[in-house]
């Protein structure tokens, strides 16, 4: 599968505000691209757009899951935690990191507040941040470049690297291309199942292996279990129970936010989160190693965007104006705009202009195939005696032009340009 190339730099510690910098952990770390643009072209599988700042945007790392240094208040075992983040930053070249004593996650200072580096990704995750793969150095291609990732270049990415090396638990979301997961599984169960594992594999607990001992919100601080069944569990406990009884109930009631939809490999069937889950008492367990299930993104909001693809001249089309309305004409004036591409088009920032200068600013979404008929306001008036509409984009790029001329205008009737 093909991913976009996003060259730049990655980013731990902000000169100009330390204590309010980045938290790199080991699945996540901050990306200042060379090209904002791109990033904002890349698909959108739950409907959530890019949280991307001057800052740059955080990078969620393909495939891997580590153990949570910070998360609602709690962490889990941080001998595990940090080392994942640390060795994320040695592949990716950074030295010398100190924290702050006080605040654990910020860094303190490094030999490098940033570094060269590249991502190739294919899409943005629920939480607005990059899906990808991080590599060190400069890519010989141009940004934006689709590049082929294949088993022996996913090898030499950080996310890879830190699996091979037993550091992080396997997350294969539906968004992974089945050969690269079918790869990277072989990976992290290599490391598992060796003679003598490494990193969090002989301490890991409540997956197949073994269940695990919850008896409070502590005692997850100190377990080494799967990231995500970690994250189900804090919130469940922060209710007050007293055991997990009620944890599968629990789950099943949110089957968005709390019971996601995996696909079982092994039986080749679809079910939930609690399908791979068993839970009494004190005693909680993974059913399937994480690399058995594929894990689907969280699905988007009604309407919302998933691919928004840049919008080209000629992909929303001005098809009618009515700039003559019997009687008087501010407020009944009209211009029909129809979306001819098969995707919804965002017009957030668009604007329908005149000749004179005349500006009316655009919103929402425009289904695919959709008919949209705005009144002109502000500054903006059809005229009667000819005039040229534009369409453009938020970046004030025309996407549509039309004129007509005085003898097109009459009084009430609609002027539908032949296209």
């Amino acid at each position: 599968m093909s991913y976009t190339l996003l060259r730049g730099s990655f980013v731990i510690r902000y000169p100009d505000l330390p204590r309010q910098g980045p938290e790199p952990d080991g699945d996540t770390i901050k990306f200042r691209p060379d090209s904002p643009a791109l990033v904002e072209t890349l698909a959108r599988p739950s409907g959530r757009p890019p949280d991307l700042s001057a800052r740059g945007i955080s990078v969620r790392l393909e495939a891997i899951d580590a153990l949570e240094t910070h998360f609602q208040d709690t962490h889990q075992e941080l001998t595990g935690a940090n080392a994942a983040r640390d060795e994320l930053l040695r592949l990716l070249g950074f030295t010398g990191v100190q924290f702050f004593d006080d605040l654990p996650n910020k860094v303190r200072s490094a030999d490098q507040d940033e570094l060269r580096g590249h991502v190739l990704s294919n899409g943005i995750d629920a939480n607005g941040r990059l899906i990808g793969f991080a590599f060190t150095g400069e890519h010989p291609g141009p940004d934006g470049l689709a590049v082929f990732l294949d088993e022996a270049l996913v090898d030499t990415s950080a996310n890879a690297r830190l699996l091979a090396a037993g550091l992080t638990y396997p997350a294969f979301y539906a968004t992974l291309p089945a050969t690269l997961r079918t790869h990277l599984a072989g990976v992290s169960r290599t490391a598992r199942t060796k003679a003598s594992p490494t990193g969090i594999w002989p301490r890991s607990a409540a997956d197949p292996g073994g269940p695990a001992e919850v008896a409070s919100l502590e005692a997850l601080t100190g377990l080494v279990m799967w990231p995500k069944l970690f994250r189900r569990l804090v919130p469940y406990l922060a209710t007050g129970a007293s055991d997990l009884d009620g944890f599968d109930a629990w789950l099943r009631a949110d089957p968005v936010n709390r019971d996601d939809a995996v696909f079982l490999l092994d039986k080749l069937e679809h079910g939930n989160l609690h399908d791979v889950i068993r839970a009494s008492g004190t005693r909680i367990q993974l059913t399937a190693w994480p690399e058995d299930f594929v894990i689907s993104p969280d699905p988007a909001p009604p309407g919302a965007p998933v691919d928004p693809r840049p919008v080209s001249a000629g992909d929303v089309l001005i098809v009618a104006a009515l700039p003559g309305a019997a009687g008087a004409d501010r407020g009944h004036e009209n211009v029909t705009l129809l979306n001819v591409t098969g995707r919804p088009v965002d017009l957030a920032g668009w604007a329908l202009a005149d000749s004179r200068g005349g500006r009316t600013e655009l919103t929402g979404s425009l289904a695919a195939g959709g008919v949209l008929q705005v009144v002109p306001g502000g500054r903006l008036q059809l005229g009667n005696q000819g005039d040229t509409i534009l369409l453009v984009n938020a970046k004030g790029v025309t996407i549509d032009q039309v004129t007509y001329k005085p003898d097109h205008v009459h009084p009430g009737r609609t002027i539908c340009f032949g296209r």
